[in-house]
């Protein structure tokens, strides 16, 4: 039996969970969330905790038990908490500003870049480098970081663009260090 799925969810004071038919509803001080579930996962709610068990033995059925066990608790996390991820720019004249609530980035093209946030999401940011990006619903939080990130991916050469923070760039050599090598490969 899944670890993830099997775990009992608790659901936190300020939280309430609406179970109709498939669809489970989590609201809390942040928002509210909605998820699909599929027919092959039960959900039973009972004392401020939420119980997942699955009608088979199957890979794919034993699979989505957990990735539902992991949904729920991700919405119920969310709307008690929110979730956060960081941005760092790295590079001369890449730099970070808000316009309103639109993210501004001058990342070295001929025009600045201006991302408007989507519904739930906040854009802060620290200094000129550095992005923050808020919300309550952990998927919609990742896809954005992403796409902030995909307008200038940090290259391996100089270590410029946008990173995650705590991201870890493996660099490489230019021609100029392979050149004064003899270009040797071991």
């Amino acid at each position: 039996m899944s670890r993830i799925g099997r775990a009992q969810i608790t659901i936190p004071a300020g939280v309430t969970v609406k179970l109709e038919g498939s669809l489970i509803m989590v609201k809390g001080m942040k928002g509210e969330l909605r998820q699909e579930l599929n027919p092959q996962i039960k959900i039973k709610i009972d004392e401020g905790k939420i119980i997942l068990s699955r009608t088979g033995e199957d890979s794919k059925v034993r699979a989505l038990h957990g990735l539902y066990g992991a949904l729920i608790a991700n919405m119920i996390a969310g709307v008690s908490g929110g979730f956060e991820k960081n941005l760092e720019l790295t590079g001369v004249g890449y730099r970070a500003a808000l316009q309103g609530k639109n993210l501004v980035l001058s990342l070295g093209y001929s025009h600045p870049i201006e991302i408007a946030p989507p519904e739930g999401i906040e854009f802060k940011v620290e200094g000129q480098n550095k992005i923050k990006i808020s919300g309550f619903d952990r998927a919609r939080v990742g896809q954005v970081a992403a796409n902030v990130r995909n307008q200038r991916p940090v290259e391996p050469y100089k270590g410029k663009g946008i990173k995650y923070a705590g991201e870890i760039v493996k660099r490489k050599a230019g021609k100029a260090v392979k050149a004064a090598t003899g270009g040797a490969a071991a």
